[in-house]
Order: structure tokens, then sequence, then C-alpha cells
């Protein structure tokens, strides 16, 4: 059962050196043609399932100007939602206003997520990022005036030309604000961006790993839970719509780019814009079968701090995971940690996550 949907909204004001998402311009009247288009999209696939998370990412949602905000909201009505719906904004403050706001708090967003990346001036030159640390307090203590408490915060690290120091004073002002989560990510020059065009080069391994290190330990600090590889939260306010993701679950993916997970398909969404607005939605299709299903539930599954259930894996698939996957030299290694109902990754080996999947998933036993 889908209990999930991402729409993307691909307009920026700005875009950032380091961003490879699919994002465009802002211009008005083509981002009202594309909500006309996103409305036929969802039309066309909605099946009309009740919805526990609703995630409106991008690009900048944000960016939409106030009629257009309501433009998408009101064609979201759609949608059936739980009484205890997470419903999820991204932005950032620069766009963020007192009326948008009352709009998103009209429809029930009841969580934000914004980009900061970082505070330090040269590394926000770089990364080519407007950003003001009164502007970034002012837009959290007015989201919490109206009720929007539940606020996620970017955090980029690794950046060129940074320092252990950076890293500090950047944690310092995230920790000083009233959020209840953090997105942690270790840049990688992809291509296409600008900084990869600029022939930008990687931090060295053994800082970006000491910075890894230095974020989880300071963030557990504060309070912070650590329940996915990249990701801290205050406790009981883990990201929902993402878990959904981690576990495996179906999801819808609507806009520009988006993906979507209806078992047994994976799909995704045309990257043109000009295709979209034509009405030609779809770019890739793959049909799994059992074995890529399995595959994607350890895959995501030993992203979570707390590893891959058990028993829900012998729910989904009628068989045992050390049945499927002889992972026991792992265990023995203690690469992983077992215990009656999880298999995890020792904290130890959380930096070479993707080299120990791909270990994992070379063990399969049988189909």
């Amino acid at each position: 059962m889908v209990k999930s949907c991402y729409i993307h909204i691909p307009f920026c004001q700005s875009i950032c050196s380091y961003c490879d998402f699919c994002k465009v311009f802002y211009q008005e009247d083509i981002a009202s043609s594309y909500l006309d288009c996103l409305e036929k999209e969802i039309k066309e696939k909605y099946k009309g399932e009740v919805l526990d998370t609703l995630y409106f990412g991008g690009g900048t949602p944000s960016s939409l100007s106030p009629s257009l905000l309501e433009k998408l909201f009101s064609l979201c009505s759609i949608f059936h939602l739980s009484p205890t719906c997470e419903i999820t904004m991204e932005g950032n403050v620069e766009s963020l206003t007192e009326e948008k706001i009352q709009i998103m708090k009209d429809f029930g967003v009841n969580r934000i997520s914004l980009g900061l990346e970082t505070t330090i001036p040269s590394l926000q030159k770089t990364l080519e990022r407007p950003f003001s640390k009164k502007i970034f307090q002012k837009a959290i203590s007015l989201l919490r005036s109206y009720g929007i408490s539940d606020i996620n915060v970017d955090l980029m690290y690794a950046l060129p030309g940074e320092s252990l120091e950076d890293l500090k004073k950047d944690l310092d002002f995230l920790c000083s604000l009233p959020i209840t989560h953090i997105s942690t990510y270790s840049l990688i020059l992809e291509e296409h961006t600008k900084l990869k065009i600029q022939n930008i080069m990687p931090m060295g391994e053994e800082l970006d790993l000491a910075m890894y290190h230095f974020i989880e330990k300071r963030l557990k600090k504060e309070g912070y839970c650590h329940y996915e590889i990249s990701n801290f939260c205050k406790p009981s306010f883990a990201s929902r719509h993402n878990l959904a993701y981690w576990k495996n679950q179906e999801y819808y993916g609507f806009g520009l780019g988006a993906a979507s997970y209806l078992f047994p398909y994976r799909r995704s969404n045309t990257r043109s814009l000009t295709k979209y607005l034509k009405g030609e939605f779809s770019f890739e299709e793959e049909k799994l079968g059992k074995k890529e299903v399995m595959d994607y539930e350890v895959l995501l599954g030993l992203r979570l701090i707390e590893g891959i259930n058990k028993d829900s894996f012998f729910q989904k698939y009628g068989l045992d995971l050390s049945l499927v996957y002889d992972y026991s030299i792992l265990v023995r290694q203690v690469v992983l940690e077992e215990n009656n109902s999880f298999v995890r990754l020792n904290p130890k080996y959380y930096y070479v996550l993707n080299e120990v999947i791909v270990e994992f998933l070379q063990r399969r036993k049988c189909e």
C-alpha cells in the first residue's frame, strides 16, 4: 500500500555551484504552466490511497510566488491525507515570507527543511549561496510563531578549503537554533555542476572522515539521535517520509525528474522541462523481480542505524535474511552486528558503508 508521495518543484531563484538536482531558474509564467502539467500527471497516476507523508522538494519550492503556492496546494487537495500526515516543504530562508508561511500553515505543512550548507563566508562564495545568520534565525523564529516547529536544516561539509575549525563554527550555529533535525552531506562533485566543470578537487579522505566523526560526536552530545548514516534528529523527530524510502516502502513521485516505487516498478520522470510541459512525463521504468527487491531492502536498510529488521524481511519475502545472504563472515569480522531482531553496521564502518553493501550483496546464496 502506497503511503508516501514526493512532489518536485524544480524552480530556483539562483543556481548553486554544487547542485545536481533537477532545477531551472524561476519564471512565473513557466512555473504556472508547470503546475498545470503537475496536476495532470497527478490525476493520471494517483490511485486514491490515504497518504501518511507528503514531501515538496526541489529545486526550491518556497521560491513560488504566494499565488502559485496557493495553486500548488489547491491542486494537491486531490490527495487523501491521514489526520497525522507529515507534510514537508523544502525552502530557503531568502524566499520565505510571512505570507507564504501562512499559506503553508493553512494547507497543513507541519515540517520545513531549510538549506544552510555552511555559515563560512569564503565557503558560501564557493557554493554560490547567499547567507545571513540574522535572516536565518529570523525565519526560524517566524516559522515557530506559526506553529511549524519541526524544522530540518541541511549541513554540507568536506568543502574545498574547509577546516575542522570552520566545521565547528557551523555546528556551533546549528546547535544554537531551536531545530529538530539535521541532515549532513559530504560534498560530492557531480558531473555537469559548476564545481566539477571548474575542476575543483575533492577533499582528502582522511580529513573528510575526521569531519564525519566530529559531526557525529558533537550532535550526539547535543541530544540528537543518529538514526541514519547522514541524518540526526531530536527524539521522536525522525523524518517519516525519508524512513519510508530507507525501509523500502512504496511511494509516488510526481514532477520533473521525480522517482517513484510502485511495486514491482521503479520509475523516473523526464528531466527535460520541455518534454514535461508537453505532457511527456515518464522517462525510465525498471520492473523488479524478488531478487532485486530484496537487494534494495539490504542496500537501503543498512543506511539505518538500527539496521535491517529481520522479522520484517521474513514477513515481506517469506525467507530468512541469513538464508538469502551469507553475511556471517561480516559478523565474525565485526563489520556487522547482529541480534535476534536486526543486522546492523558496526559504527566503526559507517564511513565505508558502500563497500560493506557491495560485499553483503555479493554474498547472495539464493534467489
